[in-house]
Formats: C-alpha cells, structure tokens, sequence
C-alpha cells in the first residue's frame, strides 16, 4: 500500500509523458502484417504492449504452440491476437488471468467465424481461453451492434486488408468510442491501407501494408493523452498550477484528447507547445457537470473523482463499456468515492449520478480491483486531501509503470506503508 500526500498543494514543473499503449498495441499489429519491416520508436512501457510484443515475437517462432499464451489481465491484447492468430497459420491458445476469464469475447468470435476464422472455446462459451486455428480468411460482410466495444472493431479492421473479399462492417445504432475507430484507421492510412465510412458502415478492400518510402522511415507513437487525464486532475484539484507535459500533440488521433476541451469546466487551461502542452489554472464552473463518456470511456473514473472533490453535482452517461473492463468500474466508483461521502447513483447500466455535497476527508485505503485506472484517478485526491492511501498500486504497470516515480518528480511523497 502506498501513502501519497503533496506538501505544497502546487503543480509545478514538467514530465515526459508515457506513449500511448492504445497506439503501441495497434503498431505492433501492423508491423508483424507489414511485408516490409520497420521500427516503432517511442513504444509504450505499459505492461500491456510488453505482453502483446512478446507473444508476436514468440509467434513467429513456434507457429504450432503447445503452450498457452498468457495476455493475463490485458483486454486489447486478447482482442488484437484472436483476430491476428485467426488469419496466420498454425494453431495458437489465448488465455488470461482469472478476470480475463470472464470478460466476454462472443462478439468478436462471431465475426470471425462468419468471415471464416476456426475459433473453439476451451471452457466456458462466450469467453476465454480460446484455441485458434489460423488460415486464410474469405472476409466479405457482417452486422454488429454500434455500442459493442472498439476493440472489436478495430481487431477486425486491423486485420481487414489481409481477408480475400476484405471487409464490410455494418453498424446497428449508434457507433460508440468512435474515436479509437477512427485512431485504427488513421494508422492503417499511414501504412497505405485505406478504409472507409459510409453512413452506417465501415469497408476496407483486400489490400497490403506498407511502409513510408521515406529511407530510414521510423513510426514515432505519441503521449498517451489517457495518462495526461491524471495531470488534469492534479491540475484541478491543486492551489497552483505551472507545468507542462511534454510529447502530446496538436491534432492528435486519440479520442482521449478531449481532456483539453472537458477541464476548463474544473479550471484547467490547456496551451499547446512546440514540446507538447502548459497546464495554468482557471475559474471553476461550478454548475452542474454533464457529458457523455460514449467516445471516451477512459476518463469517466478520472473526471468523477474531480467533480467529487470539487463539489460539482454530475450526471454521466456512455458508461456501458465500463462494466466490462479490469473490473465493473461503475460498482468500483460508486465503492470508492462513497468512503469521501460523495453518492454515486446508478441508474442504470449506461448513466450515473453524481451526488458531491457531502465530500469530506477520508482515511480508508482505496481498493483498487486490479484496475490500474482505479489507483491513478484516485491518487490525485493528494493534491486535495492531506494524503490518500492506494492499495495494490503496483497495478498502474498496466498502463503507466513510471506513474509513482513521476509523482515524485513533482514533489508527492509517495511512501510504502
């Protein structure tokens, strides 16, 4: 357990920020498809791309495994591989820890089977651990639901240019999380693979990547804006505010980007640099705060704990996703923030309420439900609270390993306790 506390209450300095794991697990994809070989700099230290590279690398020397490859508890990575190992030949068993277990993975199945995939469940249907037989795919089109989670859908766009007939995928609803859609095509765009939106539907034709003629072209990832949510809420919740984060950009692919335009609500006013961004402080709103988290999920646990803090009453929807991910991050929200006297309503699978007007101190440890975003999005309560207690914390290696020793760059005392 970890006690962080923050003498000053004021932000003040600088940080390079980790790369982005959503975009190192989409690169690496595209590098073990890509018939020319190149280098991906900048690559995410996250726990989650270190697995990911490491069963691709292991791949390509055993393509008939007996053994079990373990993506333990990261839901991009079984998601990514059971669309790559379905279209590469050999036989190949995906599994993850006991959580992994139970995150369910039909959806995707299903449409690998209907564009020709062998896939068998190893125990309970509908999740995994899954036996993969690749071959060679026929593609053609298929019907999912708009609100199913994006990395289904980029799976299956990511191996899209790879499948006979290509890849058609018709959309029922409103398409949620479309920014890490979009991010997945941008990124096929850069390696001359082009797909397309229609109206209510998303094609990619066979096709073959490639990389930038340019001579000693190298893929450079950006910051993971998801991780720059943190410093946000630090931001926020801090008495000053002087700091700049360096390797984010101005326009970036990533839908969590959007922290710029969603913090000037709490205070927080974003200028963009040549390096990245400077965080400086502004007037709090202190009306009531709504938005919808459909196309940006990652940050809902972040933005509750700030306008818990900060008294703002709240109402969030496009929640949905959330009960499916690490843990059920409604419940674990609703758990946490309850221990500082702030009520979260659930009213349903989809939309909370947020109820802050009994905020008080707390003492409690925070559970963090193996959820690396959990410890991170209530550590920033230490620039507002006298110090806050982080059970577990070793979990933000999912995501962001160098996130304790970045506090402690900026003046948090972070103590084993």
């Amino acid at each position: 357990m970890y006690r962080i506390s923050h003498p000053t209450k004021k932000l003040k300095g600088a940080i390079t920020l980790t790369a982005s794991k959503s975009e190192s697990n989409r690169a690496l994809i595209i590098q073990a498809l890509c018939r020319e070989r190149f280098e991906i700099k900048n690559l995410a230290l996250a726990q989650d791309t270190e697995t990911l590279q490491q069963i691709l690398l292991q791949s390509v020397k055993d393509s008939y495994s007996p053994e079990p490859y373990d993506v333990g508890a990261a839901g991009t990575t079984m998601r990514f591989l059971t669309a790559y190992f379905s279209t590469k030949l050999g036989t190949h068993i995906l599994t993850g820890s006991d959580r992994m277990k139970k995150r369910p993975i039909g959806i995707l199945v299903n449409a690998l089977r209907q564009l020709g995939a062998n896939i068998e469940y190893m125990e309970e249907e509908g999740y995994p651990p899954l036996k993969i037989t690749g071959r060679s795919l026929k593609g053609g089109e298929i019907e999912m639901d708009g609100n199913v989670s994006s990395q289904f859908i980029s799976a299956l766009l990511l191996i899209a240019p790879e499948l006979q007939n290509g890849l058609v995928i018709k959309f029922k609803g409103d398409v949620t999380s479309r920014p890490y859609i979009n991010m997945t095509l941008n990124m096929m765009e850069e390696f001359r693979v082009y797909g397309m939106w229609h109206d209510c539907y998303v094609s990619v034709s066979k096709q073959s990547y490639h990389r930038k003629s340019e001579q000693d072209y190298e893929y450079q990832v950006e910051g993971d804006w998801s991780a720059a949510s943190y410093w946000y809420a630090l931001a926020a919740l801090s008495k000053e505010v002087d700091f700049s984060i360096k390797g984010l950009r101005n326009p970036s692919m990533q839908g969590d980007s959007i922290v710029e335009n969603i913090f000037p609500f709490f205070g927080v006013k974003t200028k963009f640099t040549d390096e990245g961004i400077h965080l400086t402080k502004t007037n709090v709103r202190d009306e009531h705060f709504g938005f919808d988290f459909s196309d940006c999920p990652d940050l809902a646990q972040t933005i509750a704990v700030v306008a818990g803090a900060l008294k703002v009453p709240a109402f969030f929807n496009g929640l949905h996703t959330l009960r499916i991910k690490e843990t059920d991050r409604i419940q674990a929200l609703k758990n946490e923030l309850y221990k500082f006297g702030v009520v979260v309503e659930i009213l349903n699978d989809n939309s909370v309420k947020i109820d802050p007007s009994s905020f008080c101190k707390s003492d409690l440890p925070i559970q963090t439900y193996e959820d690396h975003r959990m410890a991170m999005a209530f550590a920033t309560l230490a620039m507002y609270t006298d110090s806050v207690l982080i059970e577990d914390p070793e979990v933000v290696k999912k995501s962001y390993p160098n996130f304790w020793n970045d506090l402690k760059s900026v003046g948090f005392v972070v103590e084993e306790i």
